[in-house]
């Protein structure tokens, strides 16, 4: 039963992501927002929500409900907390290298990325620093443990300042003939617009651009089935880990995030198909930077968050997203251009993590974090 629906809700994500990145690049195009603003903060934010509500879930919510919560859920929580950037900076990374490689072989694409490198530069050193201040608060004395109130409240600053830049950019939201069209418009003739031909190329049937409230209606369509495909996921996923043995906290460190980052990676491997590159790295760097200021936020306040000898294979995995980020990004700001093949150096990182964490004593001994 957990294979089926496994399957099930991986098929439900993948329609789900086809849906929400031809809904998003018309609500931008009706917005007049920068391709950065588009990826970075409405595609990132919005597909950031299976991943972020399992620890707001995991560890607030019996507070909420009147009760405590125990060290398991805390252990969900933070773990969930530091997978996200850790899969979204390695595991994700390589899929979308790999995935264009795999187009480029096709003839469809070279392995160039057509990126903006200013507003990925910008992604990446709002991650850095935000994740940076989060993870650092781990390493305060007790002493000094208030200092996570204002370090929380510098996070939300941070990326209220982030969003402000990204939107305050020069909006080039797309012209309609460079956008597929809208999916629920072929149930449904749009409002006839004579002078402008919506769906030129490969897409043309003529008429007009779609109404602003069909798009909408397929975004929110499309988050609705990410959200509920990425959570029956999920639940497969403990559920069979259970059945075998495995660690909780390993469980929501490594393996529920798979599934939670699942659109953010099949996002970007529909938007570099089209050669939408910039579409599809901010959908990831700009989740980064989401993940970075804003869940954190809840460890800090709500967990110990405190680095501990037992706590070292856990936070080791911020490690391992800073030098991922810093080695794939690092080169681009160096010679302003991007590759697949620096991508795929993220594949190699998370191999090496997933041995210490599963196959020795380092991962293996190590008690959940509370």
């Amino acid at each position: 039963m957990d294979i089926i629906l496994l399957i099930g809700s991986l098929a439900v994500i993948l329609v789900a992501a086809e849906l929400f990145t031809n809904g998003i690049e018309w609500l931008g195009h009706k917005l007049n927002l920068a391709e950065g603003a588009v990826g970075s903060v409405l595609a990132a934010v919005a597909t950031a929500m299976p991943e972020t509500l399992i620890p707001i879930i995991a560890i607030l919510g019996p507070v909420i409900l009147g009760g405590a919560a125990s060290e398991g859920s805390h252990a969900v929580g933070v773990g969930a907390i530091l997978g996200a950037p850790f899969m979204l900076s390695t595991l994700a990374m390589f899929v979308t290298g790999f995935a264009i490689i795999a187009f480029a072989r096709r003839g469809r694409r070279g392995t160039t990325l057509s990126v903006n490198t200013v507003v990925l530069g910008r992604d990446v050193s709002f991650f850095i620093v935000g994740y940076g201040v989060a993870i650092g608060t781990a390493f305060l004395p007790h002493e000094l443990s208030w200092l996570k109130w204002v370090a929380a409240a510098a996070l939300f600053v941070l990326y209220a300042i982030y969003v402000r830049l990204h939107f305050a950019d020069e909006g080039a939201g797309g012209e309609a003939h460079d956008l597929s069209r809208l999916h629920l418009s072929r149930m449904r003739r749009s409002r006839p617009m004579p002078e402008i031909d919506a769906f030129e190329g490969a897409h043309s049937i003529g008429g007009g651009e779609p109404a602003m409230s069909m798009v909408v209606g397929q975004v929110a369509l499309a988050l609705g089935l990410i959200v509920v495909g990425a959570q029956v996921f999920v639940g497969a996923v403990e559920h069979l880990s259970t059945s075998i043995g495995l660690d909780p906290t390993i469980l929501a460190l490594i393996i529920a995030p798979i599934a939670t980052e699942l659109p953010e990676k099949f996002n970007s491997v529909l938007w570099v198909r089209t050669g939408k590159d910039t579409l599809a790295m901010g959908n990831i760097t700009g989740a980064m930077v989401f993940q970075s200021c804003v869940p954190t936020v809840v460890g800090l306040l709500f967990t110990t968050w405190a680095f501990t000898p037992d706590s070292l294979i856990h936070f080791l995995s911020a490690g391992v997203a800073f030098a991922s980020t810093i080695l794939i990004f690092g080169g681009m700001m160096l010679r302003g251009r991007l590759t697949a093949w620096s991508l795929l150096l993220g594949g190699p990182l998370y191999l090496v993590y997933l041995y210490l964490a599963l196959f020795t004593p380092l991962g293996i001994s190590t008690p959940p974090v509370h």
